[in-house]
């Protein structure tokens, strides 16, 4: 395996493993093989939420599916966790892992201002460059190839704020989520548009 690509897939299995719910489907996955619905009642959350925390940890190779019957049975991927941990810790790949997920330093220094101890913000700022520095904050909790319901980017983005609705609107304006037209469905937009990667090429004041 190249280095690249080595450096990509302990990313990804450091990006799955960053969400409370994920970390709990992976402690109910080592006891037993379940499906969706099952660790949704579990849980106590949507079989929808659950199946985006899967997507996440199946693209980090973490669990796999086999169908039984009409349902999808998950199980985990044990000596894949086991493998990936141990390349995480190496010495040699840590230090390229964690430069990879070191946010801009502007972001950073924009997110302890406005965040508090648990992720959540206190405010949503109205200067432009500290709210796209939120945006790319909060937005890192969508998975791609993934549709959300309105209802399901309200449920994601409330963690954040009560004002969940004007944090819809601006990831949508600002071309972090694609949405269709009379409250349809949502997804993640992969590139960033114009004004957001100016914005990273100029140093912040």
């Amino acid at each position: 395996m190249d280095n690249e690509k080595q450096i990509q897939e302990l990313l990804n299995f450091f990006k799955a493993l960053s969400d409370a719910n994920r970390l709990k489907i992976i402690g109910l996955l080592a006891q037993q093989d379940l499906s969706v619905e099952q660790m949704a009642e579990m849980l106590g959350v949507s079989a929808s939420t659950v199946s985006h925390h899967l997507s996440r940890l199946s693209k980090a190779g973490l669990v796999s599916a086999r169908a039984e019957s009409y349902y999808n049975i998950y199980q985990l991927n044990v000596e894949r966790l086991e493998s990936l941990s141990k390349e995480l810790l190496a010495k040699e790949t840590l230090p390229a892992v964690t430069a990879e997920l070191d946010m801009d330093a502007y972001d950073q220094k924009v997110v302890r201002n406005y965040s508090r101890p648990d992720g959540s913000l206190k405010s949503i700022p109205t200067q432009l460059k500290k709210l796209q520095a939120i945006l790319r904050y909060v937005v890192r909790d969508f998975a791609t190839d993934v549709r959300y319901s309105e209802k399901e980017v309200n449920q994601i983005l409330e963690r954040y704020n009560e004002d969940y609705a004007q944090l819809r609107r601006e990831l949508v304006d600002f071309g972090f989520l694609g949405r269709e037209g009379g409250g349809g469905s949502y997804w993640l937009i992969n590139v960033r548009p114009p004004e957001i990667q100016s914005f990273n090429e100029t140093p912040a004041n």
